[in-house]
C-alpha cells in the first residue's frame, strides 16, 4: 500500500498523456459552443504555443516512471502526488469535456490548475529535474490556460465586457496567481512556461490589439525578472 500514490500517479499520467489519441483535437471552443462565437479570441495565445504540450506530456511521463522506480514509497513525493493525482484525474477527460461544454471545461481546468499548483508547492527540492520541473511547467501552462478558458467563455456569454476586456482580465488574473506562486516556489520552469504563453498572446494580437500585446509584454518583463531571481535562489519547500 505504500506504493499506492506512486502507482496511481503513473496510471493517471498514462491516461492523461494518451487522452488526445482518443478524443477529437481541441484548438479552442467551437462557434456553436458559445452564444457569441469566439474565433481566435485575443486572450488566446498563437497556435504554435500549444506545442508545449508535447514537452509537458513527455516530462510528466518521465517523472511518473522515475517516481515509481526510485521514489515509490517516498513520503515527500507523496505529499505532492495527491494534488497531482486530482489534477491528472480531472485532466484525463478534459479534452472530451472541452469539445462539448465550454462552462464545464472552464471549471475543470481551474481544478486542474489548482491541483498542479498545490503539487508544485509541496514538491521536495530533491530530484528537481524529475519532479519539480515537470510539475512546474505543467502548473505554469495550466495557470495561463485557465484564464484563457475563462476569458473565452465569459466573452462568449458577453459577461461584463467584450473579448478585449476579457483579454486584459485574463492576463492580469494569470499574473495575480503566478507572481506569488513563483515567489513562493522559486521554480524557474513555472515562470518560463507562463512567459511562453504571454509571448504567444503577443504574437496572436500584434499591432491589431496593441494594448493587449503591451499588457502581455509587461507581464513577460515581470515574470522574466522573477524567474531570473529564482535561478539564483534556493527553492522554498514545505517541511
Amino acid at each position: 500500500m505504500r506504493h499506492t500514490p506512486a502507482l496511481i500517479t503513473l496510471i493517471l499520467t498514462l491516461t492523461f498523456v494518451l487522452s488526445p489519441l482518443v478524443t477529437v483535437p481541441f484548438s479552442g471552443f467551437r462557434a456553436d459552443q458559445l452564444p457569441i462565437p469566439q474565433i481566435n479570441p485575443p486572450v488566446q495565445p498563437a497556435g504554435y504555443a500549444f506545442a508545449i504540450w508535447g514537452l509537458i506530456y513527455t516530462w510528466l511521463l518521465v517523472s511518473a516512471l522515475y517516481g515509481i522506480w526510485k521514489r515509490a514509497a517516498d513520503a515527500a513525493w507523496d505529499q505532492a502526488r495527491w494534488p497531482l493525482i486530482v489534477s491528472l484525474g480531472v485532466g484525463t477527460p478534459w479534452l472530451a469535456v472541452a469539445n462539448t461544454n465550454a462552462i464545464w471545461a472552464t471549471i475543470l481546468i481551474f481544478v486542474m490548475g489548482l491541483g498542479a499548483i498545490l503539487a508544485l508547492l509541496r514538491a521536495p527540492a530533491e530530484d528537481r529535474w524529475f519532479f519539480r520541473v515537470p510539475i512546474g511547467i505543467y502548473a505554469g501552462w495550466l495557470t495561463a490556460a485557465s484564464f484563457v478558458a475563462l476569458g473565452s467563455t465569459a466573452a462568449g456569454f458577453d459577461l461584463i465586457t467584450g473579448p478585449v476586456g476579457w483579454a486584459y482580465l485574463g492576463i492580469l488574473g494569470a499574473l495575480f496567481v503566478a507572481v506569488p506562486v513563483l515567489m513562493r516556489t522559486r521554480e524557474a520552469g513555472y515562470g518560463l512556461t507562463l512567459t511562453w504563453a504571454l509571448a504567444g498572446i503577443c504574437v496572436a494580437n500584434g499591432a491589431a490589439n496593441w494594448t493587449v500585446t503591451a499588457l502581455a509584454a509587461g507581464g513577460i518583463l515581470i515574470l522574466t525578472g522573477l524567474t531570473a531571481m529564482a535561478r539564483f535562489t534556493a527553492p522554498s519547500v514545505p517541511s
